[in-house]
C-alpha cells in the first residue's frame, strides 16, 4: 500500500471514530449505507458513504442545471427571485442547522438536501403537471419529480451507468415530500433496496406520493424542505406584488412572523426544541397548525394565483409538441434530433433497453433547463419574458 492510501484510510479511521463519539444513538452512521454495487475504491478513501454521496450529486451533469430551474415564478425579468439551484442550499442549509442539535449525520442530511429536486421538469410543479398528463397517457407512469431525481441519479447520470447512491440518500430524496403537511415524521426504519425499489413502482403508479423516510436524517429534510420554501416564497410574492405583507393571516403573523428570516427562526427552533431526545421530528401544536394555515394562505395566494398563471398558457402546448416530436423521432429512428444528439448517444445500451420511447422522452424532457426547453419550442408557441407579472 502506497503511502497516501494509507494517510486516507487513517484519515477516515478518524471520521468514523468522531462519528462514533458525537452522533445519537437515532442518527443513520456511515458504515450503514447500502449501495447496489461494490465501490472500486473500498476503503481507500478519506471519505465516508454519505460525504461521497454528497460529492457524485455536486458534480453531477444534472445539478449543473439546476441553475435554470423555476422554483415557483417562471418568464419573469427579475434576478432576485429564487431558482431551484438557491432552494436546496437553503435547504442544506437549515437541514444540517437541524441535524447539529439532534446530532445526526451532517453528510446524509447534505447530500439529500442537494439531490432532492433533481428532478423537476423545466417550470416547476406546473412543468410536472403537464408532463404527468403526457407520460401517463402514454403507459409511462404518473411523473413525480421525486422519483425522476432517483432516476437521473441512479439510472441516467455516467452515460446510464448512475452514481451508486446509497440507499439512505435515494431513500431520503425520493420520500422529501415538503408539499405534504406533518406535525411529526416518525422514521419507516429497515427498508432494504428491494423494499424501496418496490416503493417506487408503488409511488409510480399513484397520482399523489407522501412516503416517510426510513432515517431520522430524510426526516429532517422533509422538514427541512418545507421551512425553506415557505417564507421565502412569500418574500418573492410580495417582491412581485402579488401579495402584501399584511395579508399574512393574523394567526400566522402572531405565531410564525411575517418575514422569512423570523417564519425560519421560529420553524427552526420549535422543531429543534421538540424533537430533542424524540425518536421523531416534530412541530409542537400552535407552530403546527401555524404552518399548515400558512401553506394555505401561500396556495390560495400564490401558487394557484391566476396571475402568474396566465403568462404561462404557452408552456403545456410546448410539453405537448415536443413529447409528440420526439415520440416521431425515436419511432423513425432520426438520428439528426435532439432527444439522439443531446441524449442517447453514449448512453449505456442497457439504458436503452430498459426503457420505452415515452420514459425515454420523460427523461429527456424532464431534465431540460428552463431556457433550453424554450429553445426546442418552434417560434409560434415561444413565450415571451415579462417584466413583472
Amino acid at each position: 500500500m502506497n503511502d497516501n492510501l494509507k494517510k486516507a484510510r487513517e484519515l477516515k479511521e478518524f471520521l468514523i471514530l468522531q462519528e462514533k463519539n458525537t452522533l445519537s444513538d437515532l442518527a443513520c452512521f456511515s458504515h450503514a449505507a447500502q449501495r447496489r454495487r461494490g465501490e472500486p475504491h473500498g476503503d481507500n478513501e478519506y471519505r465516508l458513504a454519505f460525504s461521497a454521496d454528497a460529492d457524485r450529486i455536486l458534480n453531477s451533469m444534472a445539478f449543473t442545471r439546476y441553475i435554470d430551474k423555476t422554483q415557483v415564478f417562471s418568464l419573469i425579468k427579475n434576478d432576485h427571485l429564487t431558482h431551484r439551484v438557491l432552494h436546496v442550499q437553503l435547504v442544506s442549509r437549515v437541514a444540517r442547522t437541524i441535524g447539529r442539535y439532534l446530532s445526526l449525520n451532517q453528510d446524509l442530511l447534505e447530500a439529500a438536501s442537494l439531490g432532492h429536486d433533481i428532478g423537476h421538469a423545466p417550470f416547476g410543479h406546473d412543468g410536472e403537471t403537464f408532463l404527468s398528463k403526457l407520460t401517463h397517457a402514454h403507459g409511462a407512469g404518473h411523473f413525480h419529480h421525486n422519483l425522476q431525481s432517483i432516476q437521473f441519479l441512479d439510472r441516467i447520470e455516467k452515460q446510464g451507468q448512475g452514481l451508486n447512491l446509497s440507499l439512505q440518500t435515494m431513500d431520503a430524496i425520493v420520500c422529501h415530500n415538503g408539499e405534504a403537511h406533518s406535525k411529526h415524521l416518525i422514521p419507516d426504519r429497515d427498508r432494504s433496496l428491494d423494499d424501496f425499489d418496490a416503493m417506487v413502482r408503488t409511488i409510480k403508479a399513484k397520482s399523489v406520493c407522501n412516503e416517510t423516510p426510513m432515517t431520522m436524517e430524510g426526516c429532517v429534510v422533509k422538514m427541512a424542505d418545507t421551512i425553506s420554501y415557505i417564507g421565502r416564497d412569500l418574500e418573492d410574492a410580495i417582491r412581485l406584488g402579488i401579495v402584501a405583507r399584511d395579508q399574512v393571516p393574523k394567526d400566522c403573523k402572531e405565531t410564525l412572523g411575517q418575514t422569512n428570516g423570523t417564519i425560519v427562526f421560529n420553524l427552526v427552533t420549535d422543531l429543534i426544541h421538540n424533537s430533542l431526545g424524540q425518536p421523531y421530528i416534530g412541530f409542537s401544536e400552535p407552530i403546527s397548525q401555524a404552518l399548515k394555515g400558512l401553506k394555505k394562505f401561500n396556495y390560495r395566494y400564490i401558487y394557484k394565483n391566476p396571475a402568474i398563471k396566465r403568462h404561462l398558457s404557452s408552456i403545456e402546448e410546448i410539453f405537448k409538441y415536443l413529447f409528440e416530436r420526439y415520440l416521431s423521432d425515436l419511432e423513425q429512428g432520426q438520428q439528426s434530433s435532439d432527444i439522439f444528439k443531446k441524449f442517447l448517444n453514449g448512453m449505456a445500451p442497457e439504458y436503452r433497453e430498459d426503457h420505452t420511447h415515452p420514459e425515454i422522452i420523460r427523461d429527456f424532457i424532464s431534465g431540460m433547463t428552463d431556457s433550453y426547453f424554450i429553445r426546442q419550442a418552434p417560434p409560434h408557441l415561444t413565450p415571451e419574458y415579462i417584466d413583472n407579472v
